[in-house]
């Protein structure tokens, strides 16, 4: 009916901090808190855990940047794509200004001719 009791019991977990750096322009830091089991840190000591939170720290900063860069490129493709798009719906614009134009001054002249006409002829 009940489960037997556990023999073992949980491991307690030692957080360490990761922090991650970024560019100068932004300014911030930002820490990653990450747990590793007290096992990793007494198997491996505290040298090699601290050898890998720099390679951790490393590469998270590279993919950082990668990222950083990859943003910026397709930033740029969809500003050159928004700026073609906004050319072109100015362009279609231009041109409904003016058939509007035309067409305003095909039926507005001769009203105005006919009005001239009636006041003549009084």
């Amino acid at each position: 009916m009940f489960a037997p009791p556990s023999t073992t019991l949980p491991t307690p977990r030692v957080a360490r901090t990761f922090t991650v750096v970024a560019d100068s322009d932004h300014g911030a830091e930002m820490p990653v808190t990450a747990r590793l089991s007290r096992k990793f840190y007494e198997t491996f000591g505290d040298e090699l855990a601290n050898e890998f939170v720099d390679w951790f720290n490393a590469v998270d900063s590279t993919y950082r940047t990668e990222l950083r860069e990859l943003n910026e490129l397709n930033f740029a493709r969809f500003d050159a794509k928004l700026e073609q798009r906004v050319a072109e719906i100015h362009r279609r614009l231009a041109e409904l200004e003016a058939k509007l134009v035309k067409w305003m001054f095909v039926f507005w002249a001769p009203t105005a001719l006919a009005v001239v006409a009636l006041l003549l002829r009084s």
